[in-house]
Order: structure tokens, then sequence, then C-alpha cells
């Protein structure tokens, strides 16, 4: 019996070795010194907010300034899209009144040579400059360009 009574005693309500009650337990603030806690405890989630919210503006200007670039880009490009067509319908375009004169002068020189013509000696003697030339041909149905067999540098105007 007294073996029960030893055990039942060291179950019961009496405390035990290391026990803390529950009144320890518990500090008493003040709600000040509680918010004054809780602010401390927060400050440094408050300034990382503060920060990725700067960043997130900083981000926004840049994604604004890129926009207005892109903007412009397209309408750059627009127009140079417009320029090259109006360029190349410029070439297309009939000979203008003084090519219509010198391709007529270029066809006799030709006709007086025999129909075929080194490209260089008949530029030289119609004085015109390399690009004239070039666009005089260009705008010529009649008058073919081949390079010539000895010198594939040289190129020779024939009559068609």
């Amino acid at each position: 019996m007294d073996v029960v009574n030893t055990r039942i005693k060291a179950f019961g309500i009496s405390p035990k070795a290391n026990f803390v009650s529950p009144s320890e337990h518990f500090i008493t603030l003040t709600i000040g010194q509680l918010q004054d806690i809780i602010i401390k405890a927060i400050q440094p989630l408050q300034d990382r907010i503060e920060s990725l919210e700067a960043t997130n503006a900083c981000q926004d200007e840049k994604i604004a300034a890129l926009e207005a670039t892109q903007d412009t880009q397209a309408d750059n490009q627009f127009i140079q899209l417009r320029l090259i067509a109006d360029l190349r319908e410029a070439t297309k375009k009939e000979a203008q009144p003084m090519q219509k004169d010198r391709g007529e002068i270029l066809r006799a020189l030709l006709a007086a040579n025999g129909g075929k013509m080194l490209a260089k000696d008949a530029r030289q003697k119609m004085h015109l400059s390399r690009s004239r030339f070039s666009e005089l041909l260009a705008a010529m149905d009649d008058i073919e360009v081949k390079p010539y067999h000895l010198n594939k540098r040289q190129n020779v105007l024939v009559l068609k």
C-alpha cells in the first residue's frame, strides 16, 4: 500500500522538480510599451516595403520612357519605309525631258558605232558623271548593258 500511495502522491497536485507555475510566464506591459515593441518589430518590414515601392516607381518611369522610345522608333521606321518606297517609285518613273534628250543622243551614238560601244567611252563622249550615266541607263529600255568579253570589269552597251 505504501508503494501505491507514494506513486499517487508523486503524480498528484504537488509541485515537481523544474516545474514553473503559469503565473511566472506572464509579463505585464502597458499598451504603450506593447505598441513600441510592435513598431520596432515591424519597422524593418515597413522600410523594405518603402524601398520596394520606390524601386517599383522607378521601374514604371523607365518602362514609360522605353515605351515612348519604342513609339518614336516605330514612327521613324514607318517614315523610312515610306521614303524607301518613294525612292523606288522615283526610279521607276518615266525619264525626265533632259534624260529623253540624252537618251536620244546615246542611241544615236551607239547607232553611229554599229550598235555597240564601251560604256566608259559613251559616258566620256557625253560628258556625264558616272551617277548621271547610270541613271540614264536605268531609264532606258532599249539599251542593254553586258560585261565586255575581254575585260569583265568593263561594260558594253548594245542597242536592242
